[in-house]
């Protein structure tokens, strides 16, 4: 896949280096990426969240900023002095964080390689709307775009295909898991926001984020299973069909996550990107998917 497809600026919107920073502005502090990226920052976060408790719950003593993302005046009030901003929040925001934010602060977004599927859903859409409007607007920054993030705390990938191989005897996969994926741990992705604060924006710039090598879906199910202790599963090829038809029907079974249509679609997509200007750009190497569930499965 391409990551300078559309609505991409171009490399020319990378100047130098800027100074070391200062405060930045975290829009969703209080979700997976933004607690990270707070604990990475420490007394340098300017926490803006919707609701103090679910910040205040990760223990941190630094008071947050309230904003609503969708009440232009709140926003706008939590985000006058910044001078940069990264927003954790769903791509789609894009506008109105562009709108509320000082036309000199440098913007880093979170988009999502969701963009590139040929299965679009509102998820996807609304990254493409972010990433156009912001790509428009002509502002100082980057929308970065991680592939399926793991590692983090609480998240949903990794996590739960874990719960799910403990729960099957085998493990259906349609095209017998010959499509390639590119997980990236969450790690690497604060890396990567860090990097991105640090550089002299000339304009809007778009660029995919990604562990190093892609692998195939079955090579990756295999290595969760090692790392988090489940044992090698049985892998067996099936139809799509019968698996999108059954897919809806988790719901219903006590102890297996649910798996939507639309998930089982995406499984037969290759998802490899080219991380060349995440090297080059950013000067962030990723780690290997071994090091990343090594991680995320140490006690």
């Amino acid at each position: 896949m391409n990551e300078n497809a559309p609505a991409s600026a171009p490399t020319s919107a990378l100047t130098t280096t800027e100074n070391p920073l200062g405060r930045v502005h975290v829009i969703g502090a209080s979700g997976r990426s933004g607690v990270t990226l707070a604990h990475a920052l420490g007394a340098r976060v300017v926490p803006i969240v919707r609701t103090a408790i679910k910040w205040e719950a990760h223990g941190f003593s630094i008071t947050p900023r309230i904003a609503d993302l969708k009440d232009a005046v709140s926003l706008r009030r939590a985000l006058e002095d910044a001078t940069h901003i990264v927003s954790c929040a769903h791509a789609r925001f894009a506008p109105a964080v562009i709108a509320a934010s000082p036309p000199a602060a440098t913007l880093v977004f979170l988009g999502s390689t969701r963009k590139f599927t040929r299965w679009p859903d509102e998820h996807g859409n609304g990254v493409l709307a972010g990433e156009a409007a912001f790509i428009e607007s002509g502002r100082r920054g980057v929308m970065l775009h991680p592939t399926m993030i793991y590692g983090a705390t609480g998240e949903n990938n990794v996590q739960r295909l874990a719960a799910l191989l403990r729960r099957l005897p085998v493990v259906p996969l349609p095209m017998g898991g010959r499509a390639l994926v590119q997980p990236i741990h969450q790690s690497d992705v604060t890396r990567s926001i860090l990097s991105a604060l640090t550089c002299a924006w000339a304009g809007p710039r778009s660029l995919v984020i990604a562990g190093p090598d892609p692998l195939t879906y079955r090579e990756f199910v295999l290595a969760v299973a090692e790392a988090s202790g489940v044992g090698r599963p049985r892998c067996i090829a099936i139809p799509a069909a019968p698996l999108i038809a059954a897919a809806g029907l988790t719901r219903f079974v006590p102890g297996i996550p649910t798996i939507g249509a639309a998930e089982i679609r995406r499984l037969m997509e290759d998802k490899a990107f080219d991380i060349g200007p995440m090297r080059t750009v950013l000067n962030v190497a990723p780690i290997s998917l071994g090091e990343g569930l090594r991680l995320t499965f140490s006690p």
